[in-house]
């Protein structure tokens, strides 16, 4: 029994690591990284293997080491407003596929009252939002897009943080997209709400 325990352990190492590898996103690459080498560590030492813990163990200093350096440095958020543009068709064809995995019914159109903007990220365009004037105080967005390695919710959080003030609205709607979509969604604070009799989700000025 307690051999199985300990294979168990090291199956779970090899997988977080494993998985680690698979993410898009620098943040939880480390993250989940971190996790397996910790785990391989204390794996390492039941087995008397230590050499596989003595490594795991610097691999999980190293981890730590760039996760602290990434939360404390200093990041730089823009919000560009664009018209229509080559740059801004190239980034929608580009990143099509995967916006109709987050966003399956958008399609992309401009109209008088359209509102486009990039989310800059430190000079990177991270974000793209479509959106359409309703009135003076309000906006519904067609698309919030963040490309992949830029996931953490920050570009989302400095667009809603922000944008009341920048366009002088009250309230913003949007429709829903993929569950993960949605889940985001809540996250930013947004409510599920009802707008021209479909479902919807709203977020209002605080």
């Amino acid at each position: 029994m307690v051999i199985n325990i300990i294979e168990i352990i090291g199956y779970i190492a090899s997988v977080m690591i494993a998985v680690s590898l698979m993410m898009k996103g620098i943040v939880k690459l480390r993250i989940i990284n971190l996790i397996g080498s910790a785990v391989f560590t204390i794996y390492g030492f039941i087995i008397n293997a230590y050499p596989v813990a003595f490594v795991n163990g610097v691999i999980c200093f190293v981890n730590i080491y760039y996760l602290y350096d990434m939360f404390k440095a200093k990041e730089y958020f823009k919000i560009l407003e664009v018209k229509d543009s080559a740059y801004l068709n190239y980034f929608l064809n580009f990143h099509a596929d995967d916006i109709k995995k987050f966003m399956p019914h958008f399609n992309f159109a401009l109209s008088e009252k359209s509102i486009v903007f990039f989310i800059l990220r430190n000079s990177v365009p991270a974000g793209l939002i479509c959106a359409e004037s309703l009135n003076n105080k309000e906006m519904f967005i067609t698309l919030d897009y963040v490309i992949p390695g830029y996931r953490d919710m920050k570009v989302g959080k400095y667009v809603y943080d922000n944008i009341f003030d920048v366009k002088k609205i009250s309230k913003i709607y949007t429709e829903p997209g993929n569950s993960r979509h949605d889940n985001y969604l809540q996250a930013m604070g947004f409510e599920k709400t009802e707008f021209n009799s479909k479902i919807s989700f709203c977020l209002e000025k605080k």
